[in-house]
């Protein structure tokens, strides 16, 4: 009886995603997420997840083979819906890039899920941080480098391939999410907020050769 049930439940939720074949990935996702607040990884289930979500073991096995997986996924999501955009073409495009760089590493940090992760589950997250460029890292590294160009276009960044200063500022960034709470005591968090800042703008700053370089090219234009 609790198996048809499963599948009256596990129709009605794929039938209300018809048209948005993305709602039950939702629906699944957004029921780990609970499970992961309420558990931990180690202890969350596919088969709680399912039902949580509202359906059938079976459709949760089709998107995800384990629980591992469906975190990824979801780790991705949470990331993707925190990151904000920098407001390029209204000031230099540095200030604009370090703040956002700041913002995006604060709210990661304080995100419920992840500190619930790294408070039970560390070595799981350094598995999604350390030992893969996850599908969130390359979005990050993504909206830096058009951060970057912007800035190397109005002079307010260094000269450098931006795809390769990008995923450095992506390893500044980790470190200072990942190494917050083990320094927590020397450097709070606002404090961490402003040294961050002056580390990410420091490391982009143009330098006094990328200066005489680009007044030489404007004397030529």
């Amino acid at each position: 009886m609790s198996s048809c049930n499963e599948c009256v439940e596990d129709s009605a939720v794929e039938d209300r995603g018809a048209d948005e074949p993305s709602s039950v990935d939702d629906a699944i996702l957004d029921a780990a997420r609970g499970c992961v607040l309420d558990f931990g990884v180690r202890r969350s289930t596919l088969a709680e997840v399912a039902r949580r979500a509202g359906v059938s073991r079976p459709t949760v096995y089709r998107r995800w083979p384990d629980m591992r997986a469906v975190v990824g996924d979801l780790l991705t999501r949470e990331i993707r819906a925190n990151l904000p955009t920098p407001v390029l073409g209204v000031g230099p495009a540095r200030a604009a890039l370090v703040a956002t760089a700041v913002r995006s590493c604060a709210l990661i940090r304080s995100h419920p899920l992840f500190e619930k992760i790294y408070r039970t589950d560390p070595e799981i997250m350094m598995t999604y941080i350390s030992d893969r460029l996850g599908t969130s890292q390359r979005a990050l590294i993504e909206l830096l480098a058009t951060g970057i160009t912007a800035g190397q276009a109005d002079g307010s960044i260094r000269a450098g391939v931006p795809t390769e200063m990008a995923a450095m500022l992506l390893l500044i960034c980790q470190s200072a999410v990942q190494s917050a709470s083990m320094i927590a005591e020397l450097l709070g968090r606002p404090a961490l907020d402003e040294q961050l800042g002056f580390a990410i703008d420091g490391y982009l700053r143009p330098s006094a050769t990328d200066h005489d370089h680009m007044t030489k090219g404007d004397a030529h234009a």
